[in-house]
C-alpha cells in the first residue's frame, strides 16, 4: 500500500475525464437509440422502485450515468468537474473512484428506503396494500384489467417512473469538498463569495426541507442527494480515522 502523490494539479484528472465521457456517451444513447433502434434506454437502465417488475438490480449502478435533459447533465457534469477534480487531485484516482461509486450507490439506497416507506403510507391511505398494487399492475401489463390506471397518480408515479442522474454521487463530492476544504471560497451564482462549509450546510438544510415537504410538483430526489452526503461523511470519517488520506 503506497501513498499517491500527484506530480502537479491536473485541471481534468483521469477519473473525472472518463466519467464525463461516459456520462456524455450514455446521454447520447438516451437521445438517439429510442428513435433509431427502438431501444428504450431510460426504461431499461434508470432506477425503478424495487417492488416493481420494471426494477432490475443493475439499475442501482446504471442510473448514475443517465440524465433527464440537457440542463440536468450540464449542471451535474460542471459540478463533477468543479469538485471532483479537486478531490481526485487530493486523493488520487483509485480512492476518488471508490468514493464516487460508493456515494452514488449509497444515495440510491437511501432514496429507495425512503421511497418504500412513503409508498407504504400512500398505499395504506388509499386503502391498498403494496401486494394489491403489484397485482393490479400485472393485470394491466397483461391487458386483463385497467384498474391500475385508476389508482391515484402518486401511486402510479412511484411504480412506473424511474429515477436517474449522477446527482447523488455529485452531492457526495460537494459534501466532501466542504468537509476537507471548509474555508475555501465558493462563488454562489458565480458572484456571491461563501465559505464551502456554509455553502454545503445550507445546501443540505435546503435539501432536507424540500425532501420533508415532498411537494407533488417536485420531481427531484432530495433524499438521494442527502444519501450521497451521508455516505461521503461516513467514508471521510473512516478514512481519516485510519490516518491515511490516499492509497493506490
Amino acid at each position: 500500500m503506497t501513498e499517491f502523490r500527484p506530480g502537479s494539479f491536473q485541471i481534468l484528472p483521469t477519473v473525472v475525464k472518463n466519467l464525463l465521457i461516459i456520462n456524455g456517451l450514455v446521454f447520447l444513447a438516451q437521445m438517439t437509440l429510442p428513435s433509431i433502434l427502438h431501444v428504450h434506454v431510460t426504461e431499461m437502465f434508470a432506477l425503478h422502485y424495487w417492488r416493481s417488475d420494471l426494477f432490475k438490480p443493475y439499475q442501482f449502478l446504471t442510473h448514475m450515468f443517465m440524465h433527464g435533459g440537457w440542463e440536468h447533465i450540464l449542471f451535474n457534469m460542471f459540478a463533477l468537474w468543479m469538485f471532483g477534480s479537486v478531490l481526485e487531485n487530493y486523493w488520487g484516482p483509485k480512492r476518488f473512484l471508490i468514493f464516487y461509486m460508493i456515494c452514488g450507490l449509497g444515495a440510491a439506497l437511501v432514496y429507495m428506503v425512503v421511497l418504500d416507506w412513503r409508498f407504504h403510507i400512500m398505499a395504506a391511505q388509499n386503502g391498498y396494500t403494496v401486494t394489491q398494487i403489484g397485482s393490479l399492475w400485472t393485470q394491466y401489463e397483461n391487458h386483463i384489467s385497467t384498474a391500475f390506471a385508476s389508482l391515484p397518480q402518486s401511486l402510479i408515479q412511484v411504480w412506473v417512473e424511474p429515477t436517474l442522474g449522477a446527482s447523488g454521487a455529485i452531492f457526495g463530492c460537494l459534501a466532501a469538498f466542504g468537509l476537507l476544504f471548509p474555508n475555501s471560497m465558493i462563488y454562489f451564482y458565480f458572484f456571491i463569495p461563501m465559505k464551502a462549509k456554509w455553502f454545503v450546510l445550507g445546501y443540505i438544510a435546503l435539501e432536507l426541507y424540500l425532501g420533508i415537504k415532498n411537494s407533488p410538483t417536485d420531481n427531484v430526489a432530495h433524499f438521494a442527494h442527502l444519501g450521497g452526503a451521508l455516505f461521503a461523511f461516513i467514508l471521510i470519517k473512516l478514512w481519516n480515522k485510519g490516518g491515511r488520506r490516499n492509497f493506490s
